[in-house]
């Protein structure tokens, strides 16, 4: 798929301009189901990967770490991030919907071109995901079920084992399910089952209502930080409330890979096992608009809206929420929840209130951050597999044209580049790295979504301005915060 061939000419507004890359091809927008339940149901998953991935790091690790030495009276950073976060989504999918290619492909677009933003954006990608922080929290889980205690520095080489292991387990989960967009969403549904049944049913069991009251007030006010401010985890808390950085951008590739709009004509990524079938182009397809396209764009919006508001925002929300909550009536205000053991402290205060608790615990909070190890895995050699495959003819070529060749090689090398890092710092400080990366990814890429929206988009399917709007704000909102995380990192440096 070398070249896009023009299939459908119809009448219509059409872009006059493709930026740095070849021009899209043209077809005509296939037409959604009916929007219904039923068809909801069908449609949707996206956003519940996105979900699942999101519910991890920041819900489990920071958000508690942040509670317990903040209180829950700092989180409406937490419900501004994903309010944000949430736009950012829906103006990156807006590109997609209409040409097919995932946001990156209109990024490449932009001055000085395809190769320059492929490298920035495998670079930024490595130096937000590249690190084993969620593995290592997940081994954590496992390994303290396994010796009755949290672990400690006589534990830490047994932990780096038990890394390697769910390291290895999150090759084998991604090499099969025809697309792995498709098993990342089988995936994803049941892991969010087992996650809130667990977190609800230990909320409604052992927490107050008087406290669950509180702490719903908390994510809608600020009172302020007690001083000093740990930039680094309260960057990392507006980071990792929604997705952060590059889950947020990827949301594009797993809409493209689903067949949302103009997706259902480029392909996909195939698995490793039962997906050699399908193709991807490395060029998207565009409609021109008129009265009917117009009218099935719409609907496309509606399906892609639940997706991201009712599914992906709503989980988000309501995990930090739990979470929180729980973790603010269990744990003693000023505890540090930052160590080698980050995973599995909640187990540890949930047993004096029930000893079954401590295993239940673990084992939901071993399947929440290995589930957003799974995804962050996908969204970064995702990243880089898309990258490389729209902006070099040579990758393309390689392999007889199989982009699953280009993705199971970057796995591979991504997992033996965890091997090595696993044992460079604890996994907390890691997940603090990456989170803070994913808010400066966040800052840059929305003002660049704006442009390509506002650029390549025709009039009638760019975004009101009041929206535009709050994707700048988007990245004002992250540029704070990354201003004051790496002015700290250089002060100490």
């Amino acid at each position: 798929m070398e070249t896009a061939q023009t299939t459908f000419p119809p009448a219509g507004e059409l872009p006059n301009d493709s930026g740095a890359m070849e021009y899209w091809g043209v077809d005509e927008l296939p037409a959604p189901p009916p929007f219904n339940f039923r068809n909801i149901i069908a449609v949707i998953g996206p956003g519940a990967i996105m979900a699942a991935t999101s519910i991890g790091g920041g819900e489990w690790l920071v958000g508690p770490a942040a509670a317990v030495k903040y209180s829950s009276s700092i989180f409406l950073i937490a419900t501004v991030a994903i309010l944000l976060q949430v736009i950012f989504n829906l103006e990156a999918i807006r590109y997609t919907l209409y040409t097919g290619e995932p946001i990156y492909g209109g990024i490449m677009r932009l001055k000085p071109g395809s190769r320059f933003w492929a490298v920035y954006y495998s670079v930024i990608g490595f130096f937000q995901l590249g690190w084993p922080a969620l593995a290592g929290s997940a081994a954590a889980a496992l390994l303290s079920a396994f010796i009755g205690r949290m672990p400690g520095m006589p534990d830490r080489e047994l932990q780096i084992i038990l890394t390697i292991g769910i390291l290895l387990l999150v090759v084998f989960i991604l090499s099969f399910g025809g697309t792995i967009e498709r098993m990342l969403e089988k995936f994803a549904w049941i892991m969010l089952a087992l996650v809130f049944t667990f977190l609800i049913a230990v909320n409604v069991a052992f927490v107050p209502a008087a406290h669950w009251w509180d702490t719903f007030k908390g994510f809608f006010q600020m009172t302020g930080l007690p001083r000093p401010i740990d930039w680094g985890l309260i960057g990392a808390l507006a980071a990792t409330a929604g997705s952060g950085g590059l889950g947020n951008l990827t949301v594009t590739n797993w809409i493209r890979d689903k067949g949302f709009g103009m997706g259902a004509k480029v392909g996909a990524i195939p698995s490793a096992i039962a997906g050699h079938e399908i193709r991807l182009s490395h060029v998207g397809k565009i409609f021109a608009v008129n009265e009917s396209s117009l009218a099935r764009w719409r609907e496309w919006m509606r399906y892609v809206t639940v997706d991201q508001i009712w599914v992906w925002g709503l989980f988000c929300f309501v995990g930090m929420f739990l979470n929180v909550n729980l973790a603010t009536h269990i744990v003693p205000h000023g505890t540090d929840l930052q160590g080698l053991g980050a995973g599995a402290y909640q187990a540890e205060y949930l047993r004096k209130l029930w000893p079954a608790l401590w295993f239940l615990t673990l084992f939901n909070g071993f399947w929440i951050l290995f589930k957003t190890q799974l995804g962050n895995t996908d969204i970064l050699v995702r990243t880089v597999t898309d990258a490389l495959w729209m902006s070099s003819r040579r990758v393309r070529a390689w392999k007889g044209g199989r982009i699953q060749w280009v993705y199971y090689s970057i796995l591979g090398a991504f997992t033996i580049w965890a091997f090595l890092a696993i044992s460079f710092a604890s996994p907390m400080t890691l997940f603090k790295i990456l989170a803070n990366v994913a808010g400066l990814v966040l800052a840059i890429a929305g003002i660049q979504i704006f442009w390509v929206n506002r650029r390549f988009l025709p009039s009638a399917l760019r975004p009101p301005l009041w929206r535009e709007l709050l994707l700048l704000t988007c990245s004002a909102f992250y540029a704070f915060f990354s201003f004051f995380v790496f002015r700290n990192l250089l002060q100490q440096l």
